[in-house]
């Protein structure tokens, strides 16, 4: 009898023995936390200033010493190519040759946006799956190129040229807009103009393997230059081309976003 209770009696303390390890793994800190220290990504990014395709972003973060708010934060170091379209941009077809062009479009914005700024832990995945959830906050210059757009106008039955729309308007060129130009026509006679601009946002990070990551990065931009750019000039003759154009605009956005960590 006194066997028997001795073998019941060790049941529960050799159970307490087996879940030690387990216990000691699972309240092991950050042991199944995701604690990379940088990341770098490249995506591509649309934008309500822009068509389907607005860009392409590299972004880069890397941990930096102390905390805010008890959240891990990282420098956040981004460059963007964008397009800026006028909110009244509408395609047309020829009809006589069926290629399209943007009627009254006199030039082209693309931007080049530096930005520096500081990205914020909100939620940390784990090693293996769950969604990491950043907070960003990031400014910088704005580079704007302004690039005159070319069209094609017919001069006969089986000729054209291109030329800048607005020379086109200007001179009265006679003759059926056919198309518009090739995209690096005009590129020579850009002009460049500097701004400013301010984004918050917030990524969503996946990883399917532990060195790589996929996410979404959606946010606002704010954006200031010291004078109105003309891209589609008011067609009324006796009013300023710059009615209807903007020196300061604003954008949601959002990016897709890959690469790797370390």
């Amino acid at each position: 009898m006194t066997r028997l209770r001795t073998r019941w009696l060790s049941l529960p303390a050799l159970g307490i023995l087996l879940s030690l390890p387990a216990v000691a793994q699972n309240t092991a800190p950050d042991a199944d936390e995701d604690n990379y220290t940088s990341v770098t990504t490249y995506g591509i990014t649309t934008n309500t200033n822009a068509g389907l395709l607005g860009g392409f972003v590299f972004r880069q973060s890397k941990l930096i010493p102390g905390t805010l708010l008890g959240k891990r934060q990282f420098r956040y170091l981004s460059v963007e190519v964008v397009n800026v379209k006028h909110p009244k941009e509408y395609q047309q077809q020829s009809l006589s040759a069926g290629s399209r062009f943007v009627y009254g479009k006199e030039n082209y914005l693309f931007v080049i946006r530096p930005q520096y700024g500081r990205e914020i832990q909100l939620f940390r995945r784990s090693a293996d799956e769950g969604v990491a959830i950043n907070a960003i906050i990031a400014a910088g210059p704005s580079i704007g190129i302004i690039k005159p757009y070319y069209v094609e106008v017919a001069t006969g039955q089986q000729s054209s040229r291109t030329l800048p729309y607005a020379t086109a308007v200007k001179q009265q060129i006679t003759g059926e807009i056919i198309g518009g130009g090739g995209f690096f026509e005009g590129l020579t006679e850009s002009k460049l103009t500097l701004g400013v601009h301010l984004k918050t946002a917030v990524s969503f990070e996946l990883s399917a393997f532990r060195n790589n990551t996929t996410g979404i990065e959606i946010g606002f931009l704010t954006e200031a230059y010291p004078k109105k750019i003309i891209i589609l000039p008011n067609p009324d003759p006796n009013m300023s081309p710059e009615i209807g154009n903007r020196s300061f605009f604003t954008s949601g956005y959002i990016t897709l976003f890959f690469g790797t960590k370390k």
